[in-house]
């Protein structure tokens, strides 16, 4: 009897020993890996997509790529490896990041995108973005009509290799160029950064100190234009965002910043879970790979209704 036992109670120990060494896979897992959280949009979507992933009965594996592509990469082996049924991805990169798609669809794991584009397609399941076009003409009129159709000024540009920083701007321009009077003096990119576009718009406005308005291709740098131009004491200026933070409508709200462009990044995400929920369980893609969501105008007559990039009623 007491060899008998003490038999059981290796092999009950080996059994336990055995599970603690393996890998912890999750059986149904969602990976949600996008750039810092330090930007409050990129915050807003990791949140929206945990919400909705665990709403589900999923686990959440949240994870931050940085905009570093090499990192991005070896974040989505993380998400192999775990054994993740899905991935919820805000890319680094729209060339740099077909490759890391690819190998997670080799693997069998469905990447959903969010915000950015690849420059492939058939490669994700889904790529959900704002229609950022639409939304930088929304943003470009109400601009020329703050400016009175005339006057010079900045262009600040996002981060060179995210499609999204050469859409916005091009929809900027093809509103913006019909008006003569209006003349740009100067167009910098400042990477997305709130640090780097208070250095440009520094070096900018002593280079060019009678610009009348600065348009932004995202609110976090149109923030950090703003408090340069507080502290050269230039109030005057106009400024107009893009993307619809709390931040910004909190400065609209009090009379600074004059408006931005809401794209719903929150409910972007969310979108991205319901669709991957819908492949896990029934095999179903969406009907089409590439969807845009609609942007909306925020000015001082709607910014009171903004909270987490979604107008509430």
């Amino acid at each position: 009897m007491k060899l008998t036992r003490r038999m059981t109670l290796a092999a009950l120990a080996g059994m336990l020993a055995l599970g603690t060494a393996a890998p912890a896979y999750a059986a149904d897992l969602i990976a949600i890996i996008t750039p810092s959280h330090d930007n409050p949009f990129f915050k807003a979507e990791a949140v929206g997509a945990e919400a909705k992933a665990k709403e589900l009965g999923y686990e959440a594996l949240v994870l931050v790529h940085d905009d570093d592509a090499n990192k991005q990469s070896e974040l989505i082996d993380t998400a192999i490896g775990r054994g993740a049924k899905a991935i919820i991805l805000d890319n680094a990169g729209a060339d740099a990041t077909v490759a890391a798609v690819q190998k997670a669809k080799d693997a069998g794991v469905p990447s959903f995108l969010i915000d950015r584009e690849i420059n492939a397609t058939g490669v994700a399941v889904a790529q959900i973005v704002s229609n950022n076009y639409q939304g930088a003409q929304l943003g470009a009129q109400e601009f020329v009509k703050l400016m009175g159709e005339k006057g010079n000024f900045v262009e600040l540009v996002g981060k060179e290799s995210d499609t999204n920083a050469g859409i916005r701007s091009k929809g900027y321009h093809d509103v913006i160029d019909d008006y003569p009077d209006l003349k740009m003096v100067a167009q910098q990119s400042a990477n997305w950064s709130q640090t780097e576009a208070y250095a440009k718009m520094e070096s900018i406005l002593q280079a060019n100190p009678d610009i009348k308005g600065v348009i932004s291709g995202n609110d976090t740098m149109a923030m950090g234009a703003y408090a340069a131009l507080v502290a050269a004491n230039r109030k005057d200026v106009i400024v107009v965002g893009f993307d619809g933070s709390n931040d910004v409508r909190d400065s609209i709200t009090a009379g600074g910043i004059k408006a931005t462009v809401l794209q719903p990044a929150y409910a972007q995400a969310q979108m991205a879970v319901e669709q991957a929920n819908d492949f896990i369980k029934n095999k179903k893609s969406p009907a089409k790979e590439k969807q845009l969501m609609d942007c909306v105008l925020v000015n001082g007559d709607n910014a009171p209704k903004l909270e987490t990039f979604a107008l509430t009623n």
